[in-house]
């Protein structure tokens, strides 16, 4: 990782970047164009390798890390004693083996000893990488731990391992799980994975247990020996909480031998030794090991732990044993106001003067940073769990736990226009856990606590989390109104990653607790809604929604809403338009404009986007095309007035860029559709790797030419597929892009399987979605290979009975009108008359078949103007083969 050089004004808008302004906003505040505001986006995301405009803003926000810069490395306020040879030796194993694992019990020093294992292998590691702490996290949430260190977030079609494989993974990088054992069977899947995806990733593993992933070099990490560094450990940390101490090498031998070597027993006791004296420790040591039950084996290897922790325990004032206790509750870090949420009733410089004398007793460990942290190590925290247990106020203290999660979590939820996922993360842990303890049924605090993690979730994209937690708030909801809402959330944001089809069964529960409530408008405006978004969005349905069965919820929507409200009217007109005919993705033209002008009177720019997406289809349907991107143009202007951090714009996001990209490419114009491609890949929402920017990119760099960029993006559109949680037949077009150009290329075997992979993605859908575009491929493909054998079949196909809407039928009869042409048919003059009739809104098509018709005719002048139109189009393949057919034919077309 390199410093990186921006200018002055790239810094401005990186700033504003990072503060999570639009486009629109950085260009009002720097006073320049939206153009200006893009070109230096594009520019900084080149520059800082950022995989999109999240990952950019997250990078702007944390600055440029130096070389083998490891994020979430733990720094420690005291020496690293000792562990020479374990050091040496792991590091050694780091330079070629790919995965290492320190085994060891709790309390033994893996955690330290990895975390200066990494600060030292750090220059090793140009890219550095992360250290993560899974202590606090659940089954479950793995992926999610690590991406919060790495700083990445999951896309539309992009799960969290995709992303951080992709940071991880450009270059040498190091990743360390720390604390893997009750997690063993998840980390090692995700390991295993992420070592398959990534062959410059190497990961260090400190658990009880291995892996048992292939390759698993594992490291035991012992007690430390005594006579050496179990009793310098002992000396150092005890002339720290006393300057004065002293004591003899034998009784401090012999003090290290009773505590079997174990570094955080020897720690806890020299802590005491200040007040206590060795004899002192060593009676105590003596007492309680008497406590205990239990031979010295491997078993029981850490009954001295256990009985230093007891007398340690033991020792401490009443006020030091209530709040230590009550701090197991939290399964991460704390902070000051979460420690005196515990322990109600204190100031918050008394709880600070406890905290602090459980510090100096090395039972609470301060994590420093510019915001003072505080945690227990996992095994001190489990035996004050069992004395919180022994107390009786575990269901009290949980309930302390609760209130100050709710109020953590609303307090983040207030600050989502500032710097607050550093923040969050810090916390998620004891938010997710605070939610699970919580007894199950309606309740007041876990429903808000429920809520706002979906909208936490959400807005730091946890895409696959979020809707969960809106499930899980309508649970815990004590109204219907309430769940109703929670519902549509949940909705909203399944949505959000194009799974339409739960989002409809969402919307459809959601309806009936409003009905439940007796909110008939609400019913009646989400049943409408359930009806537009199946008509709208068929392909990510397992199963399309019978016209009947939409039919009936529109006439119940229709019976129990208030027409005279305006966000009721505006559904169900937009319903009664996209639901008229029974045929899906197709609105009745005569009801657009009612369904459009209610939209706008409400005034939401989700509503009026969603009702000129009607105007969009309906001008499709009629062959305006042009018509059709200048709407899709109108809704990429209302995208800067829709929230990224609310689920509700989501389904409204997505669908505006794909409409934009498609109605740019229908109309030939690449660079548009190249430009909407591009904003789609720095939205923050949708990410690079997702359907919707795949789809938009594709098509457009395979008519541009840019053959080598659709080869390098092909797997990345196939693994979108295959990791979908719905249909996407609307993807296979731009599968079919990867296959045309790797016929373009030569590659025969390539293009016979991506074109085997377009029709598999469009599945059922093919009619809808693929079969103009697959003939556009193949008579394009044939064309300039030269292969006209198959010629005849193929026109035929390039000609069938596509409907006029069909985005491609253009490209598809202009591809075929030119292999006429080109084979010599004797019906090619009638094939370019034809296409020439489907062409008029179309300007790649337009100067395709200019370039057919100067073939058929030898007509200098008609090549010369294609190659001219080639030019202004940015074709570059094209352009390049109506030069050589120019040289061909022997026609001097003077340029």
């Amino acid at each position: 990782m390199h410093q990186v050089e921006v200018s002055e004004r790239e810094a401005e808008v990186l700033a504003a970047v990072g503060a999570r302004l639009s486009n629109a906003q950085i260009a009002n505040r720097l006073h320049i164009s939206v153009r200006t505001v893009e070109s230096h986006v594009s520019s900084l995301l080149r520059k800082y390798g950022a995989t999109d405009r999240w990952d950019l803003a997250e990078q702007a926000q944390r600055g440029t890390p130096p070389p083998g810069h490891l994020a979430g490395l733990p720094t420690s306020r005291t020496t690293f004693v000792g562990r020479a040879r374990e050091r040496d030796l792991v590091i050694g194993l780091l330079a070629d083996t790919r995965l290492v694992t320190l085994l060891g019990p709790g309390g033994i020093g893996k955690t330290r000893l990895a975390a200066a294992v990494a600060e030292a292998a750090g220059p090793s590691f140009p890219l550095g990488g992360a250290f993560v702490d899974l202590v606090p996290v659940r089954d479950g949430f793995v992926e999610r731990a690590v991406a919060a260190t790495v700083g990445v977030t999951e896309r539309p079609g992009q799960t969290l391992a995709d992303s951080i494989a992709q940071r991880l993974g450009r270059g040498r990088s190091l990743l360390v799980l720390d604390n893997c054992e009750h997690l063993v069977d998840a980390a090692a899947e995700f390991v295993e994975r992420l070592l398959s995806t990534c062959p410059d990733v190497t990961v260090l593993v400190t658990s009880r247990e291995r892996t048992g992933v292939p390759g698993e070099r594992t490291v035991p990490v012992e007690p430390l020996p005594l006579a050496s560094d179990a009793e310098r450990l002992f000396l150092d940390r005890a002339t720290a909480a006393d300057p004065d101490f002293t004591a003899g090498q034998a009784v401090v031998a012999e003090l290290c031998g009773r505590l079997d070597g174990l570094p955080l027993a020897i720690e806890l006791a020299a802590a005491r030794s200040a007040s206590l004296g060795v004899d002192g420790l060593l009676a105590a040591l003596d007492d309680g090991l008497r406590v205990l039950t239990g031979g010295r084996g491997s078993v029981e290897r850490h009954r001295s732990l256990r009985a230093v922790l007891d007398w340690s325990h033991d020792l401490l004032a009443e006020d030091e044993r209530e709040l230590f206790r009550r701090l197991s509750v939290f399964v991460s870090g704390f902070d000051l106001t979460a420690v005196a949420a515990v322990v109600p009733g204190r100031t918050g410089g008394a709880v600070a003067d406890v905290l602090g004398r459980l510090v100096d007793k090395s039972l609470v460990v301060h994590q420093g940073g510019t915001r003072s942290r505080w945690r227990l190590l996992e095994t001190v925290r489990a035996f004050a769990a069992d004395r919180l247990d022994a107390s009786g106020e575990r269901a009290e203290v949980q309930q302390w736990h609760l209130r100050w999660a709710v109020a953590a979590g609303a307090e983040l939820e207030t600050r989502l226009d500032g710097e607050w996922r550093g923040d969050f993360d810090a916390v998620v842990d004891d938010l997710r856990a605070a939610l699970a303890a919580a007894a199950p049924g309606p309740e007041v605090l876990p429903h808000r606590l429920a809520r706002s993690l979906g909208h936490l979730t959400y807005a730091r994209r946890f895409l696959h989390e979020a809707p969960g937690h809106y499930e899980e708030a309508a649970r815990r909801a004590l109204t219907p109104r309430e769940a109703a809402r929670d519902l549509r959330s949940a909705s909203d944001g399944a949505h959000a990653f194009i799974d339409t089809g739960r989002a409809c069964d969402l919307l459809l529960a959601s309806a009936e607790q409003s009905r439940v409530a007796g909110d008939a408008n609400a019913e009646a405006i989400t049943l409408a809604f359930a009806v537009t978004t199946a008509n709208r969005h068929p392909a990510g349905f397992t199963e399309e929604v019978p016209h009947e069965r939409l039919r009936e919820l529109l006439d119940r929507a229709t019976a129990v809403g208030d027409h005279q409200d305006r966000f009721v009217a505006a559904h169900l007109a937009a319903a009664n338009a996209w639901n008229a005919t029974g045929e899906k993705v197709t609105p009745e033209p005569d009801l657009v404009p009612a369904a459009v002008a209610t939209a706008r009177a409400t005034g939401d720019p989700v509503l009026i986007s969603a009702g000129l997406d009607g105007v969009g289809i309906t001008a499709l349907a009629d062959g305006r095309f042009r018509e059709a991107h200048r709407v899709a143009t109108e809704r990429m202007a209302l995208l800067d007035d829709m929230s990224r951090d609310d689920p509700y714009p989501a389904p409204e996001i997505t669908d505006t860029y794909h409409m934009a990209a498609t109605c740019a490419v229908a109309v030939g114009e690449l660079s548009a559709a190249l430009s909407v491609a591009r904003l789609a890949a720095a939205d923050d929402l949708v990410g690079h790797q997702s359907a919707v920017a795949m789809s938009a990119l594709l098509p457009a760099l395979v008519l541009l030419g840019d053959l080598d960029g659709v080869v390098r993006d092909g797997p990345v559109i196939w693994d979108v597929c295959e990791r979908a949680d719905s249909p996407l037949g609307w993807v296979s077009p731009a599968v079919a892009s990867v296959a045309l150009a790797h016929g373009l290329l030569g590659h025969d075997d390539e293009f016979r399987l991506w074109r085997d992979r377009a029709e598999q993605v469009a599945g059922s859908a093919r009619s809808r979605y693929l079969a103009s575009f697959a003939a556009f491929v193949d008579a394009r493909v044939a064309l300039h290979t030269g292969r006209t054998d198959d010629a005849g079949v193929l026109i035929e196909r390039a000609f069938a009975d596509f409907p006029r809407q069909d985005w491609h039928r253009a490209f598809a009869n202009a591809a075929g009108a030119e292999l006429a042409v080109a084979s010599g048919l004797p019906d090619a003059a009638d094939r370019l008359a034809a296409a020439s009739a489907t062409a008029t809104e179309n300007d790649w098509a337009i100067a395709c078949l200019a370039r057919a018709r100067g073939r058929l005719d030898r007509d200098a002048d008609a090549l010369t103007a294609a190659l001219a139109a080639w030019d202004r189009i940015g074709a570059r393949v094209e352009h390049a083969y109506t030069e050589r057919l120019i040289e061909e034919l022997d026609l001097s077309t003077g340029v």
